[in-house]
């Protein structure tokens, strides 16, 4: 006897109408849930995601099928998307099932579940099956039972794990009926293709077939009205996400990582800047939210929460939601609170984790910028004071303009403005400039670039800072103001490479100049030097030391940036020991986003935090490529008593010094 069973067996195929009538209405329900949602979202103004279409459709396929965002994290990770997998392949096999039972039987009078092929068939789906309630367990588990800290549970969770057991396990006890009736005792043979089923069979095998017939009849409906209510369900329960998240993967900002809109300041002619109201943020803001999974992946890694801020990146989401559907018109920031918006070091790490696809920082930036250009307001008066600095002298600190490049003294640097033809410019930055430590990267990058026979220009007191703190922080007028003089002047003097020690300048310059008319290439040091030493323009003598390096978020997760300081480190003698939050999980310094003008006031401190992380390794010295670190690891070293068991340096000092013959 060939191998297969009867599709709709005990149920009869007369079954079939009132099926697809329930399912064409339970559809039409889900349809319906989500139009109602799409009138939400319109609430925020347009936005261009549609663009790009092949882009867009790889990005969703990769991003879905493999579960590339969320295999990001073990544990849950690995649980959700073995879950997902094993789902989907129930899916299919449902939809093979009623492509011949509805289709090729009747109509083309061909079947194909029949053989070796049904047997892979009835194997695949009764693991698959297993699988998916192995897997939904262990998400239970971490939700209800081990409970981690900040960790939301609500009815809508409890709701979506019955709702799934359910229809798993109800699918068990029906194929445990039916193969308890049919192939059990009387062909045994195909047990072994139907393991769990065949666990499930033994337990029915007391009962008489006319037991065994309704029961199984009865069952068959209940979980055939389950599967029903779940598609119904689908919009207003979390289990949207399963549509929505991945609709966010189509929906993906393909700008480069961490650009930020450039709004134009002098034609708008509605006179409204930033967020103050959710219509203010785009629909895609408000689809965020609604495709929020609340994992919080995204508050795990934030520093600001981790340091007891008020900042939540994942309640800042929420309650945008919350507002949208509430169709508030305004209070969007006095909802979510000035000091959490405050609180961000717009490093990226929710953005980098979030397996959903949301874009945290845009929203909070927005918001800043309603602070700032609607209503003046700043973290501080500390914030202000560094604000009108810049404006009147270029830099925050409000040290003279004239004295920018005194650093430079006795160096072999020209000043454009006396003479242009160099190799490189190097935009030193404000850090680098005034300030007392960091003006030791400007010297040993200079040092570098001289040991390579490389003539070296800055703009020297023509140079402004680059705008990027008081821009994160909202104010694109004074943003706009200053980036507009230093790119009139790079434009001037025709450059055609510039290179820079500071991550946010480099960020700020080779992408968000791009708007503001700069053409040239723009290049960080620490990819720079290691070109440097691989063409062997530099050589560097192997002197060991042991450290431990801090990827700055400006430069590992806004531009993938880092191989390459590991390399420099690795040539000049170093060996590394990693702190636990390395790479694309590193731990903010906590100067991004404009904080390293403000006083951190709440909760403990960022730097102090990353400073002790660095000291658990052991590890005598701490790395870091950028000046905004060092400055505040150097007050972290100080602040948190780690003077003496911790050193902190920038990476072209350790290259510098280490310059051969």
């Amino acid at each position: 006897m060939e191998a297969t069973r009867e599709l709709y067996w005990n149920v009869g195929h007369h079954a079939v109408w009132p099926m697809y009538t329930l399912f064409c209405f339970a559809f039409f329900i889900a349809l319906y849930g989500f139009y109602q949602r799409t009138r939400i979202y319109r609430q925020g103004r347009e936005l261009t995601r549609t663009d790009r279409v092949p882009e867009r459709i790889r990005l969703f396929l990769t991003h879905l099928f493999l579960q590339v965002r969320v295999l990001r994290v073990a544990g849950p990770g690995v649980f959700h998307a073995f879950f997902f997998w094993s789902f989907g392949v129930l899916f299919i096999g449902t939809l093979l099932v009623m492509a011949q039972a509805d289709f090729t039987q009747p109509v083309l009078r061909s079947v194909f579940l029949v053989g070796s092929f049904y047997k892979v068939f009835s194997l695949v789906l009764d693991l698959a099956g297993a699988m998916a309630v192995v897997m939904l367990g262990g998400l239970f588990i971490r939700r209800f039972i081990f409970r981690p800290e900040g960790l939301e549970t609500k009815r809508d969770d409890y709701l979506a794990h019955a709702l799934l057991f359910a229809i798993l396990l109800t699918g068990f006890f029906v194929e445990g009926l039916r193969m308890a009736a049919t192939e059990i005792r009387t062909n045994p043979g195909l047990t072994p293709f139907s393991p769990v089923g065949l666990l499930f069979g033994r337990l029915f095998l007391g009962l008489d077939a006319e037991a065994l017939a309704a029961g199984h009849k009865a069952l068959w409906w209940v979980h055939f009205m389950l599967a029903m209510g779940l598609i119904a369900a689908l919009p207003s329960t979390k289990l949207r996400h399963i549509f929505l998240t991945s609709a966010n993967y189509f929906f993906t900002d393909l700008a480069p990582k961490g650009a930020i809109q450039t709004i134009d300041i002098e034609n708008n002619e509605s006179g409204q800047f930033g967020a103050a109201a959710v219509g203010d943020l785009s629909w895609k803001d408000i689809f965020d939210a609604d495709a929020c999974t609340s994992c919080k992946r995204c508050q795990d890694r934030c520093p600001a929460y981790a340091t007891g801020k008020p900042l939540s990146p994942m309640k800042v989401v929420k309650q945008i939601g919350e507002l949208a559907f509430a169709k508030a018109q305004s209070g969007l920031i006095d909802a979510i609170g000035r000091d959490t918006l405050w609180s961000c070091t717009t490093c990226r790490a929710c953005q980098e984790i979030c397996p959903a696809n949301i874009e945290h920082v845009p929203k909070i930036i927005e918001m800043r910028r309603n602070l700032s250009l609607m209503e003046g307001a700043f973290p501080g008066d500390e914030v202000r004071i560094a604000s009108e600095n810049i404006e009147i002298n270029g830099n925050p600190f409000g040290l003279a303009f004239a004295g920018r490049g005194d650093w430079a003294a006795g160096l072999p640097v020209k000043i454009m403005e006396q003479d242009s033809a160099v190799d490189v410019l190097y935009f030193a930055g404000c850090y680098a400039s005034f300030d007392k430590r960091n003006r030791a990267i400007a010297q040993g990058f200079v040092k570098i670039c001289h040991a390579a026979g490389l003539h070296v220009g800055i703009l020297g007191k023509e140079e402004k800072c680059c705008g990027e703190p008081v821009r994160k922080l909202g104010n694109e007028y004074l943003y706009q103001t200053t980036a507009a003089q230093n790119v009139e002047l790079i434009r001037q003097y025709d450059v055609k490479k510039i290179v820079t020690t500071c991550p946010h300048c480099f960020n700020t310059l080779s992408r968000d100049y791009r708007d503001l008319g700069l053409t040239a290439e723009v290049e960080h040091a620490a990819t720079f030097v290691n070109s440097l030493i691989k063409a062997g323009r530099i050589a560097l003598k192997h002197d060991p030391f042991a450290f431990t390096l801090h990827d700055s978020c400006y430069l590992g997760r806004y531009r993938d940036i880092l191989a390459e300081p590991r390399e420099v480190l690795h040539r000049a003698g170093g060996k590394l020991t990693e702190m636990k939050r390395s790479g694309y999980e590193s731990f903010c310094c906590g100067a991004g986003g404009g904080r390293i003008l403000a006083e951190e006031k709440t909760g403990t401190r960022i730097n102090v935090e990353r400073v002790r992380m660095a000291r658990e390794t052991g590890a005598p010295v701490l790395v870091s490529c950028c000046p905004f670190c060092l400055a505040m690891f150097e007050d972290g070293i100080k602040t948190g008593g780690y003077e003496g068991a911790v050193k902190a340096l920038d990476l072209t000092e350790i290259v510098a010094a280490r310059i051969g013959a």
